[in-house]
Parts: C-alpha cells; sequence; structure tokens
C-alpha cells in the first residue's frame, strides 16, 4: 500500500490568515513543486511513515479540533497518498497550498472544504512568474464552490504589477486576500512603512484584504 513520509503531526493554534487562533490538528508533509526563498520547513530530519489507514485513523481520534491542516511542503504533490487517505477521515479538511497543482486539486476537491492559497509573488519566492497557473487553481476551488482565500509573502521588493496581478485574481470571487510580511524565522524583517505602504497599495484597489502577520512565530508556537 502507499506509504508517504510525513514530518510531523501536532495540534496548535492556526498562525495565519482569518482562521488564526483556531485550534488544529495540522499535518505536514514533507515533499514540494517548488523551492522558494522563504521556505522554512526542514524536509530530512525527524521523519515518520504512514499508511493512508494508519494516518487516518490517527487524524480521527484527535476530536477537540476545528479542522486538519494539510500542509508542507505541497500536500496536493502527494495526491496519490490523498486519494486513498482523505475519504477516510471525518473532519473537515484545511489545505494549505502553494496553489499550483490544479489537476491534482481537482481529484480531491470534493475531500477539501477550505483553502488556503498562497500567491507566489516572484519578488519574495523567486519561483518566477505563477500567475496562470494560480488563475486555473482558483477557477477549480470556485467552480466547486469551495472556500478559498489568498495569501501574499511580501517585503520590499513587491511591484506594482505583482500588486495588480494578485488583485486580479482575488476579483475571479471577491476573495479574500491575506497581506503576509516575510519573516526571517521568527523575526519580523519588513520595515514598518514598507507594511503601511503595500498595505494601503492594495487596499486603496481592493477592499476585502486583511493585514495578518505570522502570529505562531511571535507566540513561539510551531
Amino acid at each position: 500500500r502507499t506509504r508517504k513520509v510525513i514530518k510531523e503531526i501536532f495540534e496548535s493554534a492556526q498562525g495565519e490568515g482569518p482562521y488564526v487562533g483556531y485550534n488544529q490538528l495540522f499535518v505536514r508533509f514533507t515533499k514540494c513543486n517548488l523551492n522558494c526563498n522563504y521556505c522554512d520547513t526542514d524536509f530530512f530530519s525527524d521523519l515518520s511513515d504512514y499508511t493512508p489507514f494508519e494516518l487516518a485513523n490517527l487524524v480521527n481520534q484527535h476530536d477537540k479540533v476545528h479542522s486538519v491542516s494539510l500542509t508542507g511542503g505541497e500536500p496536493l504533490f502527494e495526491i496519490d497518498f490523498l486519494l486513498e487517505f482523505l475519504p477516510l477521515v471525518n473532519k473537515k479538511i484545511f489545505l494549505e497550498t502553494n496553489g499550483t497543482l490544479y489537476k491534482n486539486l481537482e481529484k480531491v476537491i470534493d475531500k477539501i472544504d477550505i483553502i488556503s492559497m498562497d500567491i507566489k509573488i516572484p519578488s519574495t519566492s523567486g519561483n518566477g512568474d505563477l500567475f496562470t497557473v494560480h488563475n486555473d487553481f482558483i477557477d477549480v476551488a470556485l467552480n466547486a464552490k469551495k472556500e478559498i482565500y489568498i495569501k501574499v509573502v511580501f517585503d520590499e521588493n513587491i511591484t506594482e504589477t505583482e500588486i495588480d496581478n494578485a488583485i486580479n485574481l482575488a476579483k475571479k470571487g471577491n476573495l479574500l486576500i491575506v497581506l503576509q510580511p516575510k519573516m526571517d524565522k521568527n523575526v519580523l524583517n519588513v520595515k514598518p512603512e514598507v507594511i503601511h505602504n503595500t498595505f494601503y497599495k492594495f487596499a486603496n484597489k481592493y477592499g476585502n484584504v486583511r493585514l495578518i502577520p505570522q502570529v505562531h512565530k511571535f507566540l513561539n508556537l510551531l
């Protein structure tokens, strides 16, 4: 049977976006199809193997959580595992994703409840322009009438074009944009005036935007 490497499984407060502060069970996958400059995941140490059945059995024992956050890495990179795992889970599924593997999303969209999608802007991620695949990813979620919001990690290098492209994607479904100043481990390394100016550049062009840093890092939570 399919076995995949899981980095860690733990309960904690969600630290990002509109669900900040909710108790979630985090399941961290290790592999990813991107290599972002600010990635904070250690892919190589303290790894564990589970079959889909073993992992689902463990997840289903956590009965006091708001939802199960599939995070990474990129969970959708493990599509064969998810196709077996997700039908066995009796919890709400919260997908944290880089928003690029839209064909894999199509295969499991009926099992996903909430999608937290990163827009990987070139100036911070170093991945090049991914707006076309982000667009296709959002279409899959909207066509399935799923809850989805967008996160944008930014620093002083964000461009007007990136701002406009992110807003155009959000306008497709009046999606919430969560602006997230880039952090270096647990240290905020974007100047206050840059944060302020970037927020108002977005807010003056688009109404559905919130500035929410990575709260769990300020609280020293996982």
